[in-house]
């Protein structure tokens, strides 16, 4: 198998982890009769994780002799971890393996685009493709459950006739209420699976070398990740790319609820077993967005590239807001995700990586990962909840319009501020082609 058919397939199990279970954590938790207090201390521990393996997990992979073997003890503890999740409904244990999980692998996600941007000859180039695994991976976490969430009791009933009327029958009894519920641990032991697979297959990545301490300096690396903010773009940068992780993290707090809430509540109406899949549409269309990121920063340059990808977060909560009794439209708008992830946070880390020197780049990467999974993520999962049940919530009738005007507003101000304030002073990949 090529290098560059190892990193994808490496890509593919590293998404396909968190794409099982994230989805329909939201609604999973309440079902387990937790505190709106535990289920935020549970949806804050992988962005604390983001935070802390800022200054210890992206270090030791930047100094490890052998950054895949890291990947492959992080996959193997991690992954018994979130098997665990599967089986049990108390509060402090689920807390507990959620926590180790986080903690081990959030890390492996800069040290997976390290070993890529390591065993790359043209990264401008590759790895959009090679980083196009990982949006297969989260679209393949998220179609099995179409059939796990069915109501195979009333398949049976039915007795439908030959495969087609099978599939029909299937897909038209999902599972609802507790059921559906209760169905959800399953995404724990997919992702508990996928990620033993990881530390195995990790095993058979390329061998990257460290990189060396640059001479005379005495600092960490993510001490001297933090120095690169001391340039205005890289400072410009990491704070929108805050408010972007908000706006990004806002998505999944709230579309796999606005989705499932009835129309006459507001919502979209869809069935329990479709709702994965249709927020999987973007995952689809970022394939195609990956294909052509490298033509459009070659195009348009990193900021028009990167201030398309943040107005896409408007432009599909705009559609939310405006037209929530459309589903077709709702459905549709999902092929936004596509420039949305690749334009911007793609993007990011390509420049970071063209951007910082070579023997710190898992803890530049982790800077950047501070704020999408660690800052971003944090308030948002501390905030999205209050604002839906709390500020925009009343008599049971949730205000989806007015919750929507928040994403849309803090996505339209990031891209005005990278517009204006972004002024990085090497050539773009047009000017440097």
């Amino acid at each position: 198998m090529s290098v560059r058919r190892k990193l994808f397939v490496m890509m593919v199990l590293e998404f396909f982890i968190w794409g099982a279970w994230l989805p329909l954590i939201f609604g999973y938790l309440p079902s387990l009769g937790f505190s709106p207090l535990q289920q935020s201390l549970i949806l804050t521990a992988f962005p604390v994780a983001s935070i802390i393996g800022m200054f210890f997990s992206n270090e030791w992979a930047d100094q490890s002799p052998s950054p895949e073997r890291v990947l492959a003890l992080s996959h193997l503890i991690g992954g018994l971890a979130i098997l665990g999740c599967g089986f049990t409904r108390s509060f402090l244990p689920f807390f507990g393996l959620m926590l180790v999980h986080c903690l081990l692998y959030v890390p492996t996600i800069s040290i997976t685009n390290s070993i890529a941007f390591a065993n790359m000859k043209n990264p401008d180039k590759e790895f959009g493709i090679v980083r196009m695994g990982g949006t297969i991976g989260w679209i393949l976490a998220a179609w099995p459950f179409t059939f796990i969430f069915v109501d195979w009791a009333a398949v049976d009933a039915a007795q439908p006739m030959g495969l087609v009327n099978w599939i029909g029958t299937a897909l038209g009894n999902p599972l609802t209420g507790d059921a559906a519920k209760a169905a959800t641990r399953w995404t724990f032991i997919v992702a508990g699976l996928a990620s033993l697979a990881l530390a195995a297959y990790s095993l058979i990545l390329p061998r990257t070398a460290p990189q060396a301490r640059t001479a005379g300096v005495g600092r960490t690396a993510w001490a001297e990740a933090f120095g690169l903010l001391k340039h205005p773009f890289i400072l410009v940068l990491w704070l929108v790319t805050l408010v972007d992780s908000f706006v990004h993290n806002a998505y999944f707090n709230w579309t796999g609820i606005f989705l499932g809430t009835a129309r006459e509540a507001g919502g979209v109406g869809i069935a329990s077993n479709w709702i994965t899949p249709v927020m999987s549409i973007g995952q689809v269309t970022e394939i195609l967005t990956m294909l052509v990121l490298g033509a459009t920063l070659v195009r348009l340059g990193w900021r028009m590239t990167m201030v398309v990808g943040v107005l896409g977060h408007a432009a599909r909560f705009a559609v939310y807001a405006l037209f929530p009794s459309s589903a077709g439209m709702i459905i549709a708008v999902q092929i936004l995700h596509g420039i949305c992830y690749a334009f911007f946070f793609a993007t990011v880390y390509i420049f970071v990586d063209a951007h910082s020197p070579k023997n710190i780049r898992s803890s530049a990467q982790g800077l950047f990962n501070l704020q999408i999974l660690g800052i971003g993520a944090l308030l948002a999962n501390s905030i999205c909840p209050w604002l839906l049940q709390s500020v925009f919530t009343s008599g049971g009738v949730t205000d989806f319009r007015g919750l929507f005007m928040v994403p849309i507003a803090a996505a339209s101000m990031a891209a005005i501020a990278l517009a204006v304030f972004f002024r990085p002073p090497t050539p773009g990949p047009k000017e440097a082609s």
